[in-house]
C-alpha cells in the first residue's frame, strides 16, 4: 500500500506510521507544522507540511503523494486532553472542513480507500444532534457521513472506525493523567457508575492496518476493549502501578459545579461491543481489557 496519513504526527499518527513502514509499505505523512519533521522521517515516512483547512496546498499535497489509500486522523487537542468544549473547537472543524477537504483530494488524486478514525464516546451522541447541544458530537457526526456518503455514492471506499479512549505512553492524555494521580488532584466520583470505551494504543493501530487492507467499503467498526470501565477504575489502577496514593472520593455534585467535563466523563455508560472487528477482520486486541494494558505499560517502562 502507498498510505497517505494525515495527523502523522498525533498520538495514534505516530505508531501508525511506524507500524506502517515495519510492515513494508510506503508512507506520506501530513502534519501542519515542522516539529516532528525529524522523527516522521526517522520512522522512513515521506513528510509532508500542509494545513488540512487549506483545500487548494491539501489537494496538491496529496495528488505530488499519489496514494492507493488515505488516513485521516486529523485532530487539534490539548495533549492532556479536552477538559472544556472550547478544547474541541478546532479539532470540530478539522473533522467538518478537514474531512470534506481531505475527501475532496483522496478522490481527485485517484486514491482507492479512505478510512477516518472516529470517536465512539461522541458518535454515540452524534445522529441528530443539534450542533448548539453538542458541536463535538455533531461535528464527529458529520465527519463520518461525509465519508460513509462519499462511498456509498462510490466515489471512494470509505470506511469508519470509532476508536474507544486511546490509553498507553504514546498518548499524552495518559501521561497527563499520571501526572495527575501522583498528586492526587484527580478525584473519584462516589458511587461511580461510568462505563468507559478504552483501546490500548497499539492495538488502535493494529485494528487500523487491518481495516485498511480488509474492510468492506461503507462499513463501520467499534475499535474497543473487550469490556468497558469505570472512570474510578482507571485513576485506581493509575494510582497502584505508580506506587501514588488512592484518590480522594468527592460527592457527584462537586464536579458538575467545578469541572463539568469530568463530570460528563464519570456519568457515561457506553458499553460497546468489538465482536464485529473481530469477525470480519481476524482482529483481537492484544490487551484486551485495562489491566492487560497497564500491565504491559508499566513493564515497557521498567
Amino acid at each position: 500500500m502507498n498510505v497517505f496519513v494525515a495527523g502523522g504526527s498525533g498520538a495514534i499518527g505516530i505508531p501508525l506510521v511506524r507500524a506502517l513502514v515495519a510492515g513494508g509499505h510506503q508512507v506520506s505523512a501530513l502534519t501542519r507544522t515542522g516539529h516532528k519533521r525529524d522523527e516522521l522521517r526517522a520512522l522512513g515516512a515521506a513528510v509532508v507540511l500542509a494545513d488540512a483547512l487549506d483545500r487548494e496546498s491539501l489537494i496538491a499535497a496529496v495528488a505530488a503523494a499519489n496514494p492507493t489509500h488515505v488516513v485521516h486522523q486529523l485532530t487539534a487537542l490539548p495533549k492532556s486532553g479536552p477538559r472544556r468544549a472550547r478544547d474541541l473547537e478546532a479539532t470540530n472543524r478539522l473533522r467538518i472542513e478537514g474531512t470534506r477537504n481531505l475527501l475532496d483530494a483522496a478522490i481527485r488524486s485517484g486514491a482507492r480507500r479512505f478510512l477516518v478514525g472516529s470517536f465512539a464516546m461522541l458518535a454515540s451522541q452524534g445522529s441528530g444532534t443539534d450542533a448548539g447541544d453538542n458541536p463535538g458530537a455533531a461535528a464527529v457526526h458529520s465527519m463520518e457521513t461525509q465519508v460513509l456518503d462519499a462511498s456509498a455514492r462510490g466515489g471512494i471506499e470509505g470506511i469508519v472506525l470509532r476508536y474507544g479512549m486511546f490509553y498507553g505512553f504514546d498518548a499524552a492524555s495518559t501521561q497527563s493523567m499520571i501526572e495527575q494521580v501522583k498528586k492526587r488532584r484527580l478525584p473519584v466520583v462516589r458511587g461511580d457508575t461510568s462505563q468507559l470505551p478504552l483501546i490500548y494504543i497499539d492495538d488502535a493501530v493494529s485494528a487500523t492496518i487491518r481495516a485498511l487492507g480488509l474492510a468492506p467499503a461503507g462499513s463501520s467498526y467499534d475499535i474497543v476493549d473487550d469490556r468497558a470501565v469505570s472512570l474510578t477504575e482507571i485513576v485506581e489502577a493509575l494510582a497502584k502501578h505508580t506506587g501514588a496514593a488512592a484518590p480522594f472520593k468527592v460527592p457527584a455534585w462537586l464536579p458538575r459545579l467545578v469541572a463539568p467535563y469530568l463530570a460528563r466523563v464519570s456519568s457515561t455508560r457506553l458499553s460497546l461491543s468489538n465482536a464485529k472487528a473481530k469477525a470480519e477482520l481476524g482482529w483481537r486486541p492484544t490487551y484486551p481489557t485495562l489491566a492487560d494494558g497497564l500491565a504491559q505499560m508499566f513493564q515497557r517502562a521498567a
